[in-house]
């Protein structure tokens, strides 16, 4: 139930949704003599508003601070154990279609795994990712990713398929229970840096415990989060990612799938940071 009340209520309250539909409430009500100087007042400051929203930087200091929660990850010298890769990288519909590995904006998530597949060889590699929409059930999106590792070469024998998960907190109660990590045993979680505050705490919530590795950066760092956005569609997307992971924090902390709102770096693991990416 969680799931598909979560999915409804963030398609209304999606910013840039949000935005149109009060432009367009704003011609409807201008249609009614009564209502159509505030219908006309409505949209036209709705239309400032998103042109605002989408050109000024407020959506990079919305998306800063949970990219900056956990510090890229260091190569310390320390063994690593697995690899978890979290869905969302991977358009799976598309995929099958085209009959090839159709990526989004968020394939980082599947380069930089590749590399760490390479840099640990004795690794394994836990892919996470299932289907499911609010309408019924999509195609699954580990089992493309796995077939696409595969097929460049990365030994079959390491690869771990999760295909049921829909959800960031199913992804972490899945993975856990299909690898029943050991004590003492490291595993390096890839998800893109704006998420990965909410991903940490879901994990640490089942007692899976994980290295931040983040990837799929969407700001500059603090010397480039003062420039404007080139495009409104620019602006509006980034706002939309920002306020989706914000709305998805609270959630999950009210709703027990987390321990803290904002989940932070352990002091064992701020050593292994660095600035470096």
């Amino acid at each position: 139930m969680f799931y598909y009340v979560s999915k409804i209520a963030w398609f209304f309250a999606t910013p840039s949704n949000l935005l149109l539909s009060l432009i367009l409430s704003g011609f409807v009500l201008a249609l009614f003599r009564r209502l159509r100087a505030f219908g006309i007042r409505l949209a036209f400051v709705m239309t400032l508003v998103t042109i605002g929203l989408g050109l000024l930087p407020i959506a990079t200091y919305l998306m800063a601070p949970l990219e900056e929660r956990f510090p890229p990850f260091k190569d310390d010298g320390k063994p690593v154990d697995g690899i978890v890769l979290l869905g969302g990288s991977v358009e799976a519909s598309d995929s099958i279609s085209r009959g090839r590995l159709v990526a989004n904006e968020s394939a980082e998530r599947v380069l930089d795994t590749i590399a760490l597949a390479h840099r640990y060889p004795q690794a394994r590699i836990l892919i996470s990712g299932g289907g499911g929409t609010v309408f019924g059930d999509g195609a699954a999106e580990a089992p493309i990713i796995a077939d696409y590792f595969k097929s460049i070469g990365i030994d079959p024998a390491r690869i771990i398929v999760e295909d049921r998960s829909r959800t960031t907190s199913e992804n972490a109660a899945y993975s856990r229970d299909l690898v029943k990590p050991r004590e003492g045993e490291r595993w390096l979680l890839v998800t893109s840096a704006w998420h990965m505050p909410r991903a940490i705490g879901v994990f640490e919530k089942v007692g899976f415990p994980v290295t931040a590795y983040p990837v799929d950066f969407r700001t500059g760092g603090a010397s480039n989060n003062y420039r404007p956005f080139a495009f409104v569609s620019d602006g509006l997307r980034r706002l939309d990612v920002g306020t989706k992971e914000w709305t998805g924090l609270i959630g999950y902390y009210l709703t027990g799938r987390t321990n803290e709102l904002f989940p932070a770096p352990q002091p064992s693991s701020v050593a292994v940071g660095s600035a470096s990416r």
